[in-house]
């Protein structure tokens, strides 16, 4: 009796531990019954019918990531290059995943294997170095399509490295340090033009000023002697005036106030005025000064007789 107790509880055991499933979480499990697909199992707790059910594959929900092995790929002009590319993708559908190909990882590896070599045979060497945005991004458009059959999502397609030849490898590495000794010289040169059209330019605001400053000490220049011959001229018209008040208070006759008058021009004319304007009042004096002299000059001969 004690024997088949120990025999009834191991069974239960058994059934228990064949009928209870715990599904961790982002997994499920794919449940077949009788050989044929049943159900897919969710996290948490799981019951299937033990001898009937058996679980067929689990299946990660999560991302995942996958290492293309390097490929020697042929570009447009007959360069081998090698290159190395990683695929993130993520189960969508666990069902298809497992039913619809025998190994979804290998199907992934080889059908991005030929897609990279498709992609890339179409494009010369430096296109390839200076489209992997385009690459991948065509990688991924043509995974996610392959792959949608399969219950699978291509998230992303990155190319990780690609390696030239060494011969190619070096060439390019002499190219482009041509091109950045061009862009020095080119920079350099740049540089220089600009330093001599700012030197220029301020050379040529400098004349401009030296000469608008010569302009302004020239105006300043005449307009003080401007100045200069006015106060002068005023100076002796204030002498004149003061002449005439003085001769006209004396009551003068006519012959001296000629002769002051003439005195009074010959002051103006040693003066500092380039030009003395005799007014026409003065020539009448001077008219009368020659007939003065003629006066005298008889008079001196009429005595000698």
């Amino acid at each position: 009796m004690e024997w088949f107790l120990l025999i009834l509880l191991a069974f239960v055991l058994l059934i228990a531990f064949k009928s209870i499933k715990v599904v961790r979480q982002a997994e499920v499990y794919i449940i077949e019954r009788l050989g044929k697909f049943h159900k897919i199992a969710d996290a948490g707790l799981t019951i299937i019918v033990p001898f009937f059910d058996h679980v067929r594959s689990v299946v990660s929900l999560k991302q995942q990531t996958m290492d293309i092995p390097p490929q020697g790929v042929i570009t447009k002009d007959n360069v081998t290059i090698t290159i190395d590319t990683v695929v993130f993708y993520q189960i969508t559908d666990p069902a298809k995943a497992v039913y619809e190909i025998q190994s979804l990882k290998k199907g992934i590896e080889y059908l991005a294997i030929t897609t990279i070599r498709d992609i890339v045979g179409k494009m010369d060497l430096d296109a390839t170095f200076s489209s992997r945005d385009a690459i991948n991004t065509q990688l991924r458009v043509i995974l996610d399509e392959a792959t949608d059959r399969w219950g699978c999502k291509v998230e992303r397609v990155e190319i990780k490295d690609i390696n030239p030849p060494a011969d190619i490898r070096d060439a390019m590495e002499k190219q482009m340090n041509a091109e950045r000794n061009k862009r020095a010289l080119i920079l350099q040169a740049e540089a220089e033009r600009q330093s001599a059209i700012t030197i220029a330019e301020g050379r040529k605001e400098a004349a401009i000023l030296d000469a608008e400053a010569e302009k302004e000490a020239q105006i300043r220049r005449a307009a003080g002697e401007a100045a200069a011959i006015r106060e002068v001229a005023e100076a002796k018209a204030k002498e004149i005036q003061m002449v005439y008040e003085a001769i006209k208070k004396s009551a003068p006759d006519e012959k001296l106030v000629q002769l002051k008058s003439l005195e009074t021009l010959e002051a103006v004319a040693n003066g500092d005025a380039n030009k003395v304007f005799i007014p026409f009042d003065a020539t009448s004096a001077l008219s009368s000064l020659g007939a003065v002299k003629e006066v005298f000059t008889e008079n001196k001969k009429t005595k000698e007789n």
